[in-house]
């Protein structure tokens, strides 16, 4: 069997239990917890005939290294994406869908990443894309953040992201990165066609390369004070203007 790896929270381990109930191998819960969600969790584990195990809220701290379980913590097989990148673009090309992507550059945080997968649900996004080394990998946390996100939306990690995006332009997708020193605003672009939207670590941005990558750079504006948004926050942003423009 491979290698296990471990889910916590009632949305990240539910979704699992939705999409995959034969990769649960072994699903602990908290006796205490004696709550209508508890008990609405444990009806839906009992209808995919999983079996749970008590354990106390110490022993799922061990399991998931997290005390944000909420009495929830479970180990899971590795559901292999049946799709490479390549794969599920020519699938949209092939229903004339246009593509909508998200590309990370340097986000290393799993909560932010974790949040960004959420939001790229939400907007309907077709995928995440980050590289290898400037990128952290979906972890226990991540899926606890996403909110089940992690396992509905694919997120591909590429060896070289400035010859990725060079693939994108080849596949006609349009490429738009943000910086806060674009001359157009983000409302100004259009976005009905195929778009990878590109966004950097909260902070020092984008790599100058993948900068360069972009067909396009564009700014969110700033009415207050402060002056750049979480990346989270930014792509919930881009992408639901993106989703508004083809509505």
């Amino acid at each position: 069997m491979s290698q296990l790896k471990t889910l916590f929270g009632f949305h990240a381990v539910g979704v699992r239990i939705k999409t995959s109930p034969a990769s649960v191998v072994e699903l602990y819960v908290d006796p205490t917890r004696r709550d209508a969600r508890m008990k609405q969790f444990l009806a839906r584990c009992a209808e995919a005939s999983i079996r749970t195990f008590e354990r106390d809220g110490v022993s799922l701290y061990k399991l998931c290294g997290s005390h944000g379980h909420q009495g929830v913590v479970a180990k899971v097989q590795e559901v292999q994406g049946t799709r490479t990148l390549d794969e599920l673009l020519d699938d949209l090309e092939e229903a004339k869908t246009p593509a909508l992507l998200l590309v990370l550059d340097g986000v290393t945080d799993p909560h932010n990443l974790g949040a960004c997968l959420r939001v790229a649900d939400g907007a309907g996004a077709h995928a995440v894309i980050a590289p290898k080394d400037h990128a952290v990998g979906i972890n226990a946390t991540v899926a606890k953040v996403a909110s089940g996100a992690a396992e509905t939306v694919p997120y591909f990690m590429v060896t070289n992201l400035a010859r990725t995006l060079q693939q994108l332009k080849d596949r006609n997708i349009w490429v738009v990165g943000t910086a806060e020193q674009a001359e157009k605003s983000l409302y100004e672009a259009d976005f009905k066609a195929s778009t990878a939207i590109v966004l950097g670590a909260e902070g020092p941005g984008m790599r100058q390369l993948t900068a360069k990558s972009c067909d396009q750079l564009v700014r969110i504006p700033m009415a207050g004070a402060v002056e750049s948004l979480n990346v989270s926050v930014a792509a919930g942003v881009c992408l639901f203007e993106v989703g508004r423009q083809r509505n």
